[in-house]
């Protein structure tokens, strides 16, 4: 995310790779979930071609001979040596400093063990590459300029320094980030809630929401604004905002937040984002047009806090085969008056002539008038015997949606088998 930010904030270009050395761990499907994510997240990496000519994105797998070529200049250079099968690489006895654009300069002199041998395999015995010496060769033949990451690589850091002098090239800056901590401090794992990004898209979690709230980790803008379009935040982020302390990841502040994405977002975001669900749910056919979906979803829009609630907040909307709440039935239909109530507004709607959310608002209450009760005694099971729940949006909204014969037929239903 910070990558991209970066990338897009000062113009340059943001560079994919797939670190896919380990044929053991490679599948097409690790692949395809990195590349849906990134897409679904709108982080768009730039497939070139770059200035040297390339384009991405890159699969280290598929890099295998820049990567001998690479190993043999070191081994020319005097920099590494084959023993036992693997190559090593020689490394520098004295104390390396990392100059690092968020932490400041760090400097982190070998280790006991390492002081004994510092030196360390890039090449395995099966002729496979590491993942620092690959990452070093990327790098400089990419010609990267940035490389942003978690903290926890610091202490790879005075390794693929090693290798960029051993190359004779300027290493590229290197801004390492605080780590992500879950809400009560302890260390985010694949494991924890929140974690995978597939749980988001499967939640029905607006790709936008998700997008805000990743880059308010560890950075925010000024006046500590929380909803912030990505263009304002490409155009405000900066490296030396990054905060220095761990951000905690917030499941529910990032539920929040898609909350309130969803009920500012435009019809046609809405209704594009929520139609996946809707069909998943079997609620799209040939019966349901295009300008009904609109209506429906148009009323219920404020109430959805994620897309997969969707199918509940639109089901008595787009088909008559909706469930019932049972205790909402006990309590709102079964009383000793209500069918007759909802058989005297059975009649009242039936004399409606424009069928509206004003017209039905006038009819009820005029009803309601007439017979002497509240409105609320006529609304709330009128609002079961349409929909089968308690809550919902507007009951007029509501009702001019379903419109006129698919009201009355509900009605009579309530009536004839629901009351008694």
């Amino acid at each position: 995310m910070f990558n991209w930010l970066y990338a897009r904030h000062v113009g340059g270009t943001f560079v994919l790779r797939v670190e896919d050395t380990d044929e053991a761990r490679n599948t097409q499907e690790a692949v395809n979930v990195i590349f849906d994510g990134l897409r679904w997240l709108g982080l768009d990496w730039d497939e070139g071609p770059d200035k040297g000519g390339h384009y991405g994105p890159y699969f280290q797998s598929q890099r295998k001979d820049i990567y001998k070529r690479r190993v043999k200049e070191l081994i020319d250079k005097g920099h590494a040596y084959e023993r036992e099968g693997v190559i090593k690489f020689k490394m520098p006895r004295d104390p390396i400093t990392i100059p690092d654009l968020i932490v400041g300069n760090v400097t982190r002199p070998l280790s006991e063990s390492e002081m004994l041998d510092p030196d360390f395999i890039i090449f395995r015995s099966d002729g496979s590459p590491v993942f620092h010496f690959v990452n070093v060769v990327d790098d400089l033949e990419m010609k990267i300029t940035h490389v942003i990451r978690g903290e926890d690589h610091l202490s790879n850091t005075p390794k693929h320094l090693a290798l960029f002098a051993g190359f004779g090239i300027e290493p590229p800056k290197y801004a390492h980030i605080p780590l992500i901590l879950n809400n009560d401090g302890s260390k985010m794992s694949k494991r924890d809630k929140g974690a995978h990004l597939q749980s988001y898209i499967d939640e029905g979690f607006a790709p936008e929401a998700v997008r805000n709230y990743l880059c308010l980790l560890g950075w925010s803008p000024k006046a500590n604004r929380e909803i912030v379009p990505i263009e304002e935040i490409i155009q405000a982020f900066d490296l030396p905002q990054i905060k220095r302390h761990n951000a905690r990841f917030d499941y529910e502040k990032c539920h929040w937040m898609n909350g309130q994405y969803i009920t500012a977002m435009n019809p046609e975001r809405f209704v594009e984002l929520g139609r996946p669900f809707l069909d998943k749910a079997g609620l799209l056919n040939s019966e349901v047009d295009e300008r009904q979906l609109r209506k429906a979803l148009a009323i219920v829009q404020e109430k959805v806090k994620q897309f997969n609630d969707l199918p509940n907040w639109t089901r008595y909307l787009l088909s008559d085969d909706f469930p019932f709440d049972d205790e909402a039935v006990q309590k709102t239909l079964k009383p000793p008056n209500v069918a007759d109530l909802l058989g005297k507004l059975r009649v009242a709607f039936a004399n409606v002539a424009n069928w509206d959310h004003d017209s039905l608002d006038k009819t009820l209450r005029a009803l309601a008038q007439e017979v002497s009760v509240k409105p609320g005694a006529l609304v709330h099971p009128c609002r079961v015997a349409v929909s089968g729940k308690t809550v919902g949006p507007s009951l007029f909204h509501m009702l001019a949606v379903l419109g006129k014969d698919r009201v009355l037929r509900r009605l009579d239903h309530a009536i004839q088998h629901l009351c008694k």
